[in-house]
This record gives structure tokens, sequence and C-alpha cells, in this order.
């Protein structure tokens, strides 16, 4: 039963495919931010996408220098396709129905030289982490998405019988010195064909995730798990019907998945479908770069930065910065050589996907 040692701590976390109805719609909103840089870099963009079965409605604001020639409802097919629904899978989704409500065009008289200021109040949170082998992330949070990045390898690789659509959940218990951890269970729920046998889908779906297990343990001192772990494969029953004719989806929910997992305190709100120049997008990746610092400076196991700004302020104020057990770290040592404004991420998609970032993290 787990938690049965009471001197370790229970750590959860969870990651979703791309094929999910909330990821396809971040993407959406992702890919169109992308668009929109692509045409200027000082482009403004704050885009919100909602799904259900075949229709996609996409809302919010572009603009900048021929933002108005994005074509969106191609974007939408293009991330519905790299999404593994190439051939919408075996099931009847039809042609996509866009509906947008967007307003479009150049910007407004003065409104391009006010970028560099904050149009809205955030909190933010950055967090690191000394532990080998995970990108300075939790180690519930680093093998969720390991985990889910292999399941969506399986997917792909057996499309007759498998969808896009799925999720993985991990139960892992940490030892008091936060330096060892066993694998307690792993729930998996993927996207199938009705004539895919829960026997045959149980035994395939196990080899996947044990290989990615044998990798992550490599990779990870200290991670262990047993063969006899529990594993769970599509628990609530047949997967049949996914994606968004099986939900609906909206862009901006997956907050914990995006950030750090349950453990850490995100603060803001949603990355997806913002600009570089929002205080919800660039806040979190200063934050991450000051917890990282900390981190690498001071050998402390773990920090958590904390960020805030307000409407009008074109820098972040740095609130605190403490390593484990809340002690506190000087803030103007770590603040030295970190760019605090606001404009200092509005380049950071040079070279980056933005469609993949909205899927697998920013981290």
């Amino acid at each position: 039963m787990i938690g049965h040692d009471t001197s370790w701590t229970v750590r959860t976390a969870e990651w979703v495919l791309p094929g999910h109805p909330d990821k396809l719609a971040d993407a959406i909103a992702d890919a169109i931010v992308q668009s929109a840089w692509e045409k200027d870099p000082r482009s403004l963009a704050a885009i919100e996408v909602a799904l259900f079965r075949n229709g996609v409605l996409v809302t919010g604001r572009i603009a900048g220098e021929k933002t108005a020639r994005i074509n969106v409802p191609a974007i939408i097919r293009r991330v519905f396709q790299s999404a593994g629904y190439a051939k919408w899978t075996w099931e009847a989704l039809g042609e996509l129905r866009v509906t947008t409500d967007l307003v479009r065009g150049n910007f407004a008289l003065g409104e391009s030289e006010v970028r560099p200021m904050a149009d809205d109040q955030s909190i933010v949170t950055g967090y690191a982490c000394s532990s080998p082998g995970t990108r300075q992330l939790p180690i519930e949070h680093a093998l969720a998405r390991h985990l889910a990045r292999a399941l969506h390898a399986f997917s792909k690789a057996n499309p007759s019988e498998c969808g896009p659509d799925g999720k993985v959940i991990v139960f892992l218990q940490e030892s008091p010195d936060a330096r060892s951890w066993r694998l307690d269970s792993l729930s998996v729920s993927l996207h199938h064909r009705i004539e895919w046998g829960a026997v045959e889908a149980y035994r395939a779906t196990r080899v996947a995730m044990l290989a990615a297990l044998e990798s992550f343990a490599l990779d990870v001192p200290g991670f262990n798990f047993d063969d006899d772990f529990k594993l769970h494969v599509n628990g609530a029953g047949a997967f049949e019907v996914g994606g968004p004719m099986g939900d609906n989806g909206l862009s901006g929910k997956k907050l914990v998945v995006d950030f750090y997992g349950p453990r850490v305190p995100i603060g803001g709100g949603a990355m997806s479908g913002k600009d570089f120049w929002k205080v919800d997008r660039a806040g979190p990746l200063i934050a991450r770069e000051l917890a990282v610092k900390a981190v690498e400076l001071h050998g402390c196991r773990e920090a958590v930065v904390t960020l805030g700004i307000s409407p009008g302020e074109s820098e972040f104020r740095c609130l605190r910065i403490e390593a484990e057990s809340h002690r506190p770290l000087d803030l103007r040592q770590l603040a030295t050589g970190v760019d605090l404004r606001l404009a200092s991420r509005s380049n950071w998609l040079a070279g980056r996907d933005l469609v993949e970032v909205a899927r697998w993290g920013h981290w």
C-alpha cells in the first residue's frame, strides 16, 4: 500500500499526450503565437482556443505587421496532423469546423512602443533542483514527462491500434533525505481501437513503460523500481473514443503540467496563447533562470523564486528566493546578471518550435 513507510514522502505528477484535447488547444494557440512572431517580432498575441468534436473556436487578439495574413484554419489542421490525427486515426472526425472571433490588424497608434511595459499584473514562480538527470525538475514531474514521451512514441509506432490521446500519472515514494525514490504505481490511459484486447494492450504497454523506466533509472541516481510495481492500463475501461471526440478541450487548463507539477506553487496564469512580451510568459522564464542560478551558485538541493509585476511596470520585482526548508537566499546577489525586464524574453522563440514547447514544456 502506498505510503506504508511513514518516513517516506509520496510524490505524484501527471502528463498528457499531444492528442489530448487540452494539449491540442494549447498547441493551436501557440502555433498562432509563433506565426505572429515570425511575421513581426514585436507582435501582440493573446489567444484562447476551445475544442469539441470537430469544432474549433479561436478567440482573442493578434496585432502587428502582416499578422492579418495568418491562415488560422491551416495552422489548426497542421497541429491536428502533427499530434497524430493525420488520418483522424479511425474516428470519423470529418472536416474541421473552424470558427474565429479575433481582433486582427496593425497596432493602434503608439501601441507598439509600449510593448516593454506590462499590460497586466502577475505573480510568477520559478523552480530548480540539483537532482541529476531530471533537467532540474522535481523527479516525479520529470518521470511523468519521460514516460509520456515514451507512450507517445509507442502510440505513433502502432497507429493501427493506438490513437494520439492519452495520459500518465505516477506515484513515487521519496526518502527522508530526498536522495532516493522508488516507484509505487503507474497509471496509463491510452486511446485505442476497441478491437485491441485488454490483455494485449496491457502487455504491449508494460513493455514500453519498462523500457522507459530503465532508461530513466540510468539517468537519475537514486531512482529505482521493482518489476512487480503496480501498473494500471486504461483503468476506467475501454478508451476507444479520444481527443475532442471524447471530451472538450480548452487552452490554459493544464497549468500544473506546464509548470513544475503539484509540489511547486505556480503563481500566475497560463503561458500558451500569449506572446513573449506578456507577463505570464516572460515572468516564468525569468524566474526559472533565477532558480537555476540559485541552485548552481549555492549548491542547494532546490530553489523557489517568486516574482511580481504591476500594470505599467517594465521590470519584474524579485520578491524572494528560498532554498530547501524555506531558507532565504540573497536577492541582490542572485538577481545580478539576470535581466528582469519584461522585454528580455521577446526573442526567446528564436530557433524553437513553440508547438513542441506547448506539448512537452518550457524547461
